[in-house]
């Protein structure tokens, strides 16, 4: 089981970094963003299955090795689906070979749109093979690409989706649902209609559209709960406003804030940085993350927690951004009460949309080329 577990983390944190790099990379301008969300609305398919397959485990306690077999299948589609799958052209030419670049963009672009991404490949990255060094993120333009990146993560955890996450099933036991799994399977359906409303408007809007109005809806909804929380309401109309926040919220959080931060980062990246700032990008969300399962499951102390041993396995192999709110969420619940956490989120989502309209690049209908070339200090383009 440890070992397992250890070898899980090592899959979740090398596919959170090179699947968004390698659909950027192999994806036509053209269809980009769409074919980027499907990172989450697989995610959303996955945790729907999860929640559906888990639910006889509610009344059978053996019912999780079924679970852990059938966790077991997608593992074995993605090492069969993976002999089919090309190689990034972007890769192909900064190694010089360039030849082969050219037969998979013939093969999955086009030979309409060869010519042109093959000029721009090779005016970018065909005579810079070099490898390039962490120092570099410290350096213009780099930094600040990585600034942005990891910006994205933090707010994006800081406006609260792990904290209303978790707390989402005490909600709904308000309306009388009292099934965790049923609960949770309500905010799953919800996240997958959002990814699937993403996924139609991300090459139509653009980047910074979805995420502007992504974090706008999640401060709405914020709001929302903080009313039905804070003014003398009808129980049963108070209750059905803080289900509507919980699923808008959600809704709201899938149509940009999730699906956007992973797909515009390796966007705005250049070819030498792309790896190394999408790495130190989720590691500031995976700081989060894991530490927010820390304080679900190990209240008490560590040393008393079975979990202790796989989950600093995990720190390790995916470095761990849900600190603080993963950390202490409950406690600032108790400390000032719910309305004056979710108000908290709803400021930040306010900032994050704030900082999305002033920071973020809109890179809709761009080549990776392009837009590198458009943040270049040598690039006599405007940075729009």
């Amino acid at each position: 089981m440890l070992l397992g577990r250890f070898l899980v983390g090592i899959g979740i944190g090398v596919n959170t970094v090179l699947v968004p790099i390698y659909i950027s990379e192999v994806a036509p301008t053209k269809y980009r963003g769409t074919l980027g969300t499907l990172c989450q609305i697989g995610t959303c398919l996955g945790i729907i299955a999860a929640l559906s397959l888990g639910i006889p485990s509610e009344s059978d306690p053996h019912w999780w090795r079924t679970m852990l077999y059938a966790a077991c299948v997608p593992g074995f589609f993605i090492v069969v689906g993976m002999q089919f799958a090309v190689e990034s052209p972007r890769w192909l030419a900064k190694l010089g070979r360039l030849d082969d670049a050219r037969k998979v963009v013939d093969n999955i672009w086009g030979v309409s749109e060869a010519e042109k991404a093959m000029e721009e490949m090779k005016s970018v990255v065909a005579n810079d093979d070099s490898q390039a060094s962490w120092s570099e993120l410290l350096a213009e333009p780099h930094n600040r690409v990585a600034l942005i990146g990891g910006s994205l993560f933090f707010l994006q955890q800081f406006a609260g989706i792990n904290g209303v996450l978790y707390f989402s099933s005490l909600t709904f036991r308000d309306v009388g649902i009292t099934s965790g799994i049923l609960a949770s399977l309500y905010v799953g359906v919800t996240n997958f209609g959002g990814a699937l409303v993403a996924s139609n408007l991300m090459d139509k809007q653009g980047r910074k559209n979805l995420l502007i109005g992504s974090y706008l809806g999640m401060a709405f909804a914020m709001f929302l709960i903080v009313f039905s929380i804070s003014f003398p309401l009808d129980e049963g109309v108070g209750h059905t406003l803080s289900v509507t926040g919980t699923l808008l919220y959600i809704f709201s959080f899938a149509l940009g804030a999730g699906p956007v931060t992973g797909i515009i980062i390796p966007e705005l990246s250049s070819a030498r940085t792309r790896s190394k700032v999408m790495g130190f990008s989720f590691t500031v969300h995976w700081v989060c993350t894991l530490l927010t399962l820390y304080q679900e499951y190990c209240p008490v102390s560590k040393k008393n927690c079975p979990v202790y041993p796989y989950m600093l396995m995990e720190l390790i192999v995916c470095q761990i951004c849900n600190f603080v709110v993963g950390l202490y969420f409950l406690e600032l619940v108790k400390l000032f009460g719910v309305g004056a956490v979710y108000a908290g989120f709803g400021g930040v989502s306010l900032l994050s949309a704030l900082f999305a309209y002033n920071f973020i690049v809109e890179t809709k209908g761009r080549s990776l080329e392009e837009i590198e070339l458009s943040l270049s200090p040598a690039a006599p383009g405007e940075q729009k």
